[in-house]
């Protein structure tokens, strides 16, 4: 069958091709209600698609950004890809997500494919060691958000969780409980990844805030298949801890199967409090206390900062904090009055 084309379709309307381009990219302003009518119910019957990539050479658009994150099996990713996506829609805007399991030659791969790609944009979980490479964004004038994360020396608009803060909030929590042997357990530090670094920070400041002396051996950090055997070391130590901080959702499972392998007792053994407010919290027996970041907001305000490096160009950038908020349950009850 023949293609249908533009210029079919305006004379099935009887208008102009420029006024069904119009129609077309919504520019809606000189045409009446009749025009748009006709020239709808034309596109229809004729069963007309445009040549989106012939449209977007022209417009120099493709109507579409990236979206690269550390890994997707975090909670906190997938809403704020929901988040994003959402906003992306109401604009007319595709979406293509990429996972980059942290690596950074894996990162790179994605931002080559996806500039190949011509998308109009990138928001994306920075890894620690392409510092070169988003610089040579800026050099272009590319649009792109850092979600989640900092890389020094590069300038760029930025959304984030206030870190500090969100394990202030369960140290504090576990302190007005009565505990006072607090551990935290975290993925591994080696490199310097922006909320790791914030929440450890946190959890100390906290500690010395209440009078409490960190001790070395209860700050944990290790690779997922490694922690099992970093949290049996820990609760067999002399002096184990009392209460345990998780400082994301990925140490957090982990945490669980142990405590449930070992039948160990939540609160009366061991308290727990978990920053990411997974999404089985409130279903878990008994139910977790976390910290909660705001992520459907904070990826809506990624895609809100990228459209607008599309409508003003490369202006002051910005970083954003979040606060975190505490959902207080039943993991880290008051020591001595444990369900």
């Amino acid at each position: 069958m023949k293609k249908v084309t533009i210029t079919d379709v305006a004379t099935y309307a009887g208008v102009s091709k420029s006024t069904v381009s119009q129609f077309l990219n919504k520019r809606f302003d000189y045409m009446s209600v009749k025009t748009k009518e006709r020239v709808d119910a034309a596109i229809k019957e004729l069963g007309y698609q445009p040549n989106i990539i012939a449209r977007s050479l022209k417009q120099r658009s493709t109507k579409t950004i990236g979206v690269i994150v550390a890994n997707i099996l975090h909670d906190f990713s997938t809403r704020v890809i929901r988040a994003i996506e959402d906003y992306c829609h109401t604009e007319d805007y595709h979406v293509i997500v990429c996972n980059a399991d942290d690596n950074p030659e894996k990162e790179k791969r994605y931002i080559d494919m996806l500039r190949a790609k011509q998308v109009d944009g990138i928001i994306l979980f920075p890894t620690s060691k392409n510092k070169a490479f988003y610089q040579d964004l800026m050099k272009d004038e590319y649009p792109f958000v850092f979600m989640d994360r900092l890389v020094p020396g590069v300038e760029t608009d930025a959304v984030l969780l206030n870190n500090h803060q969100a394990a202030q909030l369960a140290v504090d929590q576990f302190v007005a409980n009565g505990y006072q042997k607090i551990a935290v357990l975290a993925p591994p530090l080696f490199d310097p990844i922006t909320p790791r670094l914030e929440r450890i920070e946190g959890y100390q400041d906290s500690l010395e805030k209440n009078y409490i002396r960190p001790n070395p051996l209860y700050a944990i950090n290790s690779a997922l298949e490694k922690v099992e055997e970093q949290i049996k070391k820990l609760l067999l130590l002399p002096d184990p801890p009392e209460a345990i901080l998780a400082l994301n959702d990925r140490v957090l499972y982990q945490l669980l199967q142990y405590v449930k392998d070992q039948q160990i007792q939540v609160p009366q053994q061991l308290a727990i409090i978990g920053i990411d407010d997974v999404t089985f919290a409130s279903l878990y027996t008994p139910s977790l206390t976390t910290v909660a970041q705001p992520a459907f907001d904070m990826g809506k305000k990624a895609a809100e900062l990228l459209f607008e490096q599309f409508d003003h160009g490369a202006s002051k950038k910005q970083v954003y904090r979040f606060a975190p908020e505490i959902i207080i349950r039943e993991s880290c009850e008051r020591k001595g009055n444990e369900i």
